[in-house]
């Protein structure tokens, strides 16, 4: 007899909890609107920014700016005419360059980020698109400033205590020499 009042409340547990439980329901539902939100918000920032750069562009009549087809607006100190051969795929470049704000104050200098030895696309060397994509348009010998957005520089998140968040610069690189990728 006592068999059966063990077996009866153990039957009775085994039924109740093969119920299936039900599934929770999230308390918020993502629609993917902050994504669209801060699509709208950085073309916005893009857009005060090239209206900024095209102004300061407009208001420098000693030099000659063109607008590259990566977002970024550059002109020469030192441009070589005769050579053909710019960086690509895997060729070791070694360059220079200086971190400026839009006012010219140094941020970075020259000297501080000394000579750079960079493979084209091939590097995890810290360069922001911005030159990695300028280094491209060079030739050896020759020296360019480039006015980038922040989107093409250090974008939302700056550089740790030198420069804030979406903030345009200006850089001059100059391209020592290109050592062209030669797999064998």
């Amino acid at each position: 007899m006592n068999l059966k009042r063990l077996i009866f409340p153990l039957l009775v547990v085994v039924i109740v909890s093969c119920e299936g439980q039900e599934a929770r329901h999230p308390i918020k539902k993502h629609s993917g609107s902050f994504i669209k939100e801060s699509a709208v918000k950085n073309k916005e920032i893009y857009e005060k920014e090239r209206q900024f750069l095209e102004n300061l562009i407009a208001q420098d009549s000693s030099n000659n700016y063109i607008v590259s087809d990566h977002g970024f607006w550059y002109f020469y100190h030192k441009k070589d005419t005769a050579n053909t051969i710019h960086p690509e795929l895997g060729d070791r470049v070694r360059f220079t360059y200086d971190i400026r704000n839009i006012r010219d104050e140094t941020i970075i200098s020259e000297e501080e980020n000394g000579i750079q030895d960079y493979r084209i696309d091939q590097s995890n060397q810290e360069l922001f698109s911005g030159i990695r994509e300028g280094l491209k348009l060079m030739k050896e010998g020759e020296k360019v400033t480039f006015l980038f957005p922040s989107y093409k520089a250090y974008g939302y998140y700056g550089l740790a205590n030198k420069i804030g968040s979406n903030i345009p610069i200006k850089s001059t690189v100059t391209l020592i020499s290109i050592h062209e990728n030669n797999p064998e």
